[in-house]
C-alpha cells in the first residue's frame, strides 16, 4: 500500500513538472514571437540600408554638389536626429562642442532673457531684470519667431541661444509676437554682461512674515540665501515665503542646497530615473543647521522651471511648505554630453527629475496646493513698482511699451496660441497689487492664529 502511494506520488510529481515544462515553453514561444515581431519592425540593418541609400541618392543628385559632402550629409542628418527627440538632445560639431566647453569660463554677452522650447515655439521663460530684455519691455510667455531676420521655426534651441549671444557692445533684432495681444513687435536689443543676482527684496512683511525673492540658483546662492534667512532669523520672523515665481532655474547643486536649509536630515529632496539603472541617483538634505520651523509659504508661476521646480517639490511632498500660484513650467530632464570621434559631441536626455512622491516634473510641471491667477503683465508691474529706480533709468515706459506693435503680414506664420484680448490700460505703478503674495500672506498669518490656540 505504501509503495502504491509513494508511486502516485511520484507521478503527480512528475505531471506538475511537465505541465510546468509545457506552459514554459508556450510563454517562451510566444515571448519570442513577440520579440521577432518587434525586431521585424525595427531592424537595424534595414533601416541602416535605407539610410546609406538616401545619402548616395542625395549626393549622386544634389543640385548643389558643395553641399553634399558626406560630412555634410551625416552632420545634418544626426542634428535631426537628436532634435527630433526633444529641444534638448543635440549634435554638436567640433566647434559647437568647443564653444560649449569654454562657456563654462568665459564672459559673454547677452540679453538677459532665459528662453526655452514651449508648444514647439521657441519662448521666453523669464527676462532678468536690470538686463536689456527686461528695459525693453519683454515678458515671460512672449514667442521669438524671429532672430536677425531668420525665422526661429525648427531652430534648436543651443542654436537659438549661440544666435542671442554675442560681445557686449554688438546689437540684435528679435522679432516678437505676443500670444495675448496676438500682435508682433521687433526689437533692436544691446548686448550686455549680464550679472544677476541669486536673492533679491529680502524684508520683512506685516504680521511678522519674512519674505525672500530668488532670482535663479547659481554657485552662490546658497550662500546668499543663508545671509539673507540669517538676517530674517534676527529679526524673529514668525513664518516665511520664498518667491520662486519666474525663476528659470540653474544649478541642480543649488536647489539641493536650497532644499536643506528648510527640510530635516535624511529628508528626499529629489531623484533621478531613466533607462540606464547608472542615471538612477537620489539626493537628500545633509545640512545640519536649518532655517526655523515656521509655517512657510512658496509662490511659483508657469514660469519658475528646473532647479525652481526641484525646490517646489521637494518642500510640498516633504509638507514643509504650501505652494501657492500657478503650475509651474514643466522642466526636469538630465542632459548627459557623451564625446564622439573627431572632436563632436552629442548632449543626450537620459534621465528625468522626480519629486520625493515619485512625481515626474518635466513637461508636466509642479501644481500648486492653492492656486491663485495672474497675468504676467501685473507681475511686471509688480517689479517695476519694486523698482523705480530701474524704471526712470532706461526701463520704457508703459505707452512706449506698447508702439510698433503690429498684427503682421498675411502670409507670416504665427504661433496657434490663443484668442486676441485687447490691450491693458495704463498701470498705476504706485498701487500694484500682488494677489499671490497677498493670499500666501492671509494664509500664513491663519495659521498663526489657530497655532495659538
Amino acid at each position: 500500500m505504501k509503495k502504491t502511494v509513494r508511486n502516485f506520488k511520484w507521478i503527480l510529481v512528475a505531471a506538475v513538472l511537465a505541465a510546468n515544462l509545457a506552459v514554459g515553453a508556450r510563454l517562451y514561444s510566444q515571448e519570442t514571437a513577440a520579440a521577432e515581431e518587434i525586431q521585424s519592425k525595427d531592424s537595424p540593418l534595414e533601416m541602416y540600408e535605407l539610410f546609406s541609400r538616401v545619402v548616395e541618392q542625395v549626393r549622386a543628385n544634389y543640385v548643389d554638389a558643395d553641399k553634399s559632402t558626406y560630412q555634410d550629409l551625416i552632420y545634418g542628418a544626426l542634428r535631426g536626429m537628436l532634435q527630433s527627440l526633444d529641444p534638448h538632445s543635440q549634435f554638436m560639431d567640433k566647434e559647437a562642442f568647443t564653444a560649449m566647453k569654454e562657456d563654462t569660463a568665459g564672459k559673454f554677452g547677452g540679453l538677459g532673457i532665459t528662453i526655452g522650447i514651449k508648444d514647439s515655439v521657441l519662448t521666453v521663460i523669464a527676462p532678468m531684470e536690470g538686463t536689456p530684455a527686461f528695459r525693453a519691455g519683454l515678458l515671460s510667455g512672449d514667442k521669438i519667431i524671429e532672430i536677425s531676420g531668420d525665422s526661429t521655426d525648427g531652430l534648436a534651441l543651443e542654436d537659438a541661444v549661440k544666435k542671442l549671444r554675442g560681445d557686449p557692445g554688438t546689437k540684435v533684432k528679435v522679432k516678437i509676437f505676443r500670444p495675448k495681444t496676438q500682435l508682433i513687435k521687433e526689437f533692436e536689443l544691446e548686448r550686455a554682461v549680464i550679472n544677476v543676482p541669486s536673492i533679491k527684496d529680502t524684508r520683512v512683511l506685516d504680521g511678522g512674515i519674512g519674505y525672500v525673492r530668488m532670482l535663479q540658483f547659481g554657485e552662490e546662492t546658497a550662500v546668499d540665501l543663508q545671509k539673507a534667512l540669517d538676517q530674517l532669523e534676527k529679526q524673529k520672523v514668525k513664518a516665511l515665503v520664498l518667491d520662486l515665481r519666474s525663476n528659470p532655474g540653474g544649478l541642480l547643486t543649488a536647489a539641493v542646497e536650497v532644499s536643506q536649509k528648510f527640510l530635516r536630515r535624511g529628508d528626499l529632496i529629489v531623484f533621478t530615473r531613466g533607462r540606464d539603472n547608472r542615471m538612477e541617483r537620489s539626493y537628500r538634505a545633509r545640512a545640519r543647521e536649518t532655517f526655523p520651523d515656521v509655517p512657510m509659504a512658496v509662490l511659483i508661476n508657469g514660469y519658475s522651471a528646473s532647479a525652481s521646480e526641484i525646490v517646489a517639490g521637494a518642500l510640498q511632498d516633504n509638507r514643509r511648505a504650501v505652494l501657492v500660484g500657478e503650475k509651474s513650467f514643466g522642466k526636469g530632464s538630465v542632459q548627459s554630453v557623451l564625446p564622439q570621434d573627431g572632436g563632436t559631441a552629442i548632449r543626450l536626455t537620459t534621465a528625468k527629475y522626480y519629486t520625493p512622491s515619485e512625481r515626474v516634473i518635466h513637461e508636466v510641471g509642479i501644481e500648486p496646493d492653492v492656486v491663485v491667477p495672474m497675468t504676467v503683465e501685473n507681475w511686471r508691474n509688480i517689479l517695476l513698482s519694486r523698482n523705480r529706480a530701474e524704471e526712470t533709468n532706461g526701463v520704457e515706459s508703459a505707452a512706449a511699451q506698447d508702439e510698433g506693435w503690429t498684427a503682421g503680414d498675411e502670409e507670416e506664420a504665427l504661433p496657434a496660441v490663443g484668442a486676441s484680448v485687447p490691450p491693458e490700460e495704463e498701470i498705476d505703478l504706485d498701487n500694484v497689487a500682488d494677489p499671490q503674495l497677498d493670499r500666501a500672506c492671509d494664509m500664513l498669518r491663519g495659521i498663526l492664529v489657530f497655532q495659538k490656540r
